[in-house]
């Protein structure tokens, strides 16, 4: 490679480079000093060293905030990737009906997470609210209930609209993954007489594997960042049922004022997301990306 290239290229990564060390690694490096500082934001900060570290793995509200992230990271995926897989595979579909269908699967990403969140906790959870007015009149009064107030089913239904929430967007990478696999797949399984259960088992899949670990790491990391639904529809309550490790690191930063103990969170929560993504793509083999067509 010649000089003149090499500085061509280094002179077009410059940008994205700046980008990242002002916007992420630096941020990043703040956070980390901070969270070493007892501060509260506008005292004199004092030095408290891997005080605030040791304090976020023994405080009793922070490891239930943990907890309830790894739940709403497990839930998520459960209830997200199947849904969006078999919706993807059926929208990718060549019918005209399928892309009308497709119009209004894909509305909630045109909603922001603002208002659906206030849409779902005033209209639809609330205890006079659009469910609970259906459930009672097609005579299920019993199943009624005050959703969003019930510690032991809030996080149950903040996940529920977050998958809905989300599960437009991993139809559309499955959907778009779907309609990459080569036609000719499926004409040679149908000669073979393959039926369309086989098809989808045998060829759809398989080739969608990587689709399914690209939507997985989002999902997972993705998890750990969910906060501007969660806030607006319960602010982490009823008590602590849906203070997940997001709500838990600003309700300790910016309302109770420990900007270092809130800190420290925040770069736990940097951390596991950047590991989880590591681990993934390690464990799939994501990273080679392999031809799935070879030999076609």
């Amino acid at each position: 490679m010649s000089r003149r290239l090499s500085w061509s290229i280094s002179l077009m990564l410059l940008p994205a480079v700046a980008f990242f060390v002002v916007f992420a690694l630096g941020p990043m490096i703040a956070a980390v000093y901070i969270s070493l500082l007892d501060w509260n934001g506008i005292s004199t900060p004092h030095w408290v060293g891997f005080g605030n570290w040791a304090k976020a793995f023994t405080d009793s509200v922070t490891l239930h905030s943990i907890f309830l992230t790894v739940q709403v990271m497990v839930l998520s995926w459960i209830v997200q990737t199947p849904i969006s897989l078999l919706l993807g595979v059926f929208l990718a579909g060549r019918q005209r009906y399928r892309a009308l269908l497709g119009v209004f699967y894909f509305l909630p990403l045109l909603f922001s997470a603002v208002a659906i969140g206030l849409i779902w906790a005033s209209s639809m959870l609330s205890a006079n609210g659009a469910l609970n007015s259906f459930l009672q009149a097609i005579g299920a009064s019993s199943l009624t209930n005050d959703w969003l107030g019930n510690p032991n089913i809030a996080l149950y239904a903040v996940i529920a609209v977050i998958a809905w929430q989300f599960i437009p967007f991993h139809t559309l990478l499955y959907q778009a993954g779907t309609r990459q696999i080569p036609q000719v797949l499926y004409e040679a399984a149908r000669i073979d007489g393959a039926g369309t259960l086989q098809q989808f088992f045998y060829i759809t899949l398989p080739q969608l594997k990587y689709t399914v670990v690209t939507s997985t790491i989002l999902i997972l990391t993705g998890s750990l960042t969910y906060f501007d639904v969660i806030y607006v529809m319960t602010g982490g309550g009823p008590g602590y049922a849906t203070r997940t490790l997001p709500l838990q690191m600003y309700i300790t930063a910016f309302q109770d004022a420990q900007i270092g103990y809130g800190s420290a969170i925040a770069v736990i929560l940097a951390v596991v997301g950047v590991l989880l993504s590591l681990i993934m793509i390690r464990l799939t083999g994501f990273g080679r990306m392999e031809s799935q067509a070879e030999g076609l």
